[in-house]
């Protein structure tokens, strides 16, 4: 029996910034931008929407009737939960109309989050295999203004749904992980923006990848060859380029060659949209097969990374006829029909918040699962 990914969906605002706009309204060559971090659009979200309304849109493109019968757990990694206590999944739960007798909470690890709950989708629907499991990467990347985080922001969501024999891919079960104390990236109670030591979360991403490569390859026996492609967590998409030429001196040159092709392919929605923290990983994947060239049985690597530090190599297997159950048009649709926005909208979207006054306010956003109303500090959405 397979246990995967039988369904799998990504949602972003209706809105964007051009990278070269804020090049230039911060007078930095828009180069710096598009090569030297590998960005060209950033996903820029209102303060009337967000991780729930992120979350929920993602998930109900590829959820059916019978599948809210049959999921009874639901997941979220995410690192931009606005409650400290109760979690994003029960209210998306509640505004999926999910069947009510379901585990509904959060896992947080900075980026590493969404493979955290996809993994234990995959031990739960192995041992129920009858049922299934909703997991939502969901997260708002904010660094402030002008800093020099500001080009790396974005924020979407990436909905899967975990089945036993899946349409579009299973796992292997071959996980090799990584752990490592550092205070490369880490955001303490009361701060609005993460702390960021750039450098060495550059440095500790790669380390990362290329000691957990090497374990891999002594654990599980394998070598780039045995990999249709590999994917990585994009917190930029120069940064997954780097760890992927870390293990170009091990092979030929057609080998990298090989593999590189694979990387611009996975990387074309990234380009688009920014970062997603936990669920960046998974918008890479969803691009590659869109924009890839891939066959059934394909193995494709993948490279979960979490500051602080964690990390986690598995593979999965394309499933056959995979392709009948992509998304492609509507995924690209979702990119193209976005508006784009002034400098000028920018900074007032992002500089505008939702009131923490406990008074009542309501709002005109008539997005699906916006938030229309917040009154005591409870945000109400519309379904």
């Amino acid at each position: 029996m397979k246990i995967g990914i039988d369904k799998i969906s990504f949602h972003v605002p209706s809105y964007y910034l051009d990278m070269t706009d804020l090049a230039n309204a911060r007078e930095t060559d828009p180069n710096k931008f598009h090569i030297g971090l590998g960005q060209d659009q950033m996903a820029i979200i209102p303060e009337t929407q967000d991780i729930v309304t992120l979350g929920a849109s993602a998930a109900a493109k590829i959820l059916t009737d019978e599948d809210k019968k049959e999921i009874d757990m639901v997941i979220v990694g995410t690192e931009s939960s606005s409650d400290f206590s109760k979690s994003a999944s029960v209210i998306i739960h509640g505004l999926l109309d999910i069947q009510p007798f379901a585990r509904s909470f959060e896992i947080k690890h900075a980026c590493y989050g969404g493979t955290a709950a996809l993994q234990q989708a995959n031990d739960y629907v192995t041992l129920h295999p009858d049922r299934k499991v909703l997991v939502i990467t969901a997260d708002i990347a904010k660094y402030g203004l002008n800093t020099g985080g500001e080009p790396t922001q974005g924020c979407g969501a990436v909905a899967m749904l975990v089945t036993k024999n899946p349409h579009l891919l299973s796992f292997n079960n071959d996980s090799v992980f990584y752990s490592e104390d550092v205070y490369d990236f880490w955001r303490p109670a009361g701060h609005d923006y993460p702390l960021v030591d750039g450098h060495m979360s550059n440095q500790v991403y790669i380390d990362s990848f290329t000691r957990i490569w090497e374990q891999n390859k002594k654990i599980n026996k394998t070598d780039s060859t045995d990999y249709a492609a590999l994917t990585f967590h994009l917190p930029y998409t120069k940064m997954g380029r780097k760890a992927l030429r870390a293990i170009f001196p091990e092979m030929p040159e057609t080998e990298q060659q090989r593999l590189e092709a694979r990387y611009d392919e996975a990387v074309v929605y990234s380009r688009q949209v920014g970062n997603l923290y936990t669920g960046s990983l998974y918008l890479g994947l969803m691009s590659l097969l869109d924009n890839g060239n891939l066959a059934a049985g394909d193995r494709i690597g993948l490279f979960s990374y979490g500051s602080g530090a964690v990390s986690e190599f598995f593979s999965m297997s394309l499933m056959e006829d995979y392709k009948k159950y992509l998304t492609v048009e509507a995924d690209q649709a979702l990119l193209a029909g976005r508006k784009q926005l002034t400098i000028k909208e920018y900074e007032e979207m992002f500089n505008t918040k939702l009131p923490t006054d406990g008074e009542t306010y309501t709002f005109s956003d008539k997005s699906k699962y916006a938030i229309n109303k917040i009154s005591g500090d409870i945000r109400y959405y519309n379904k």
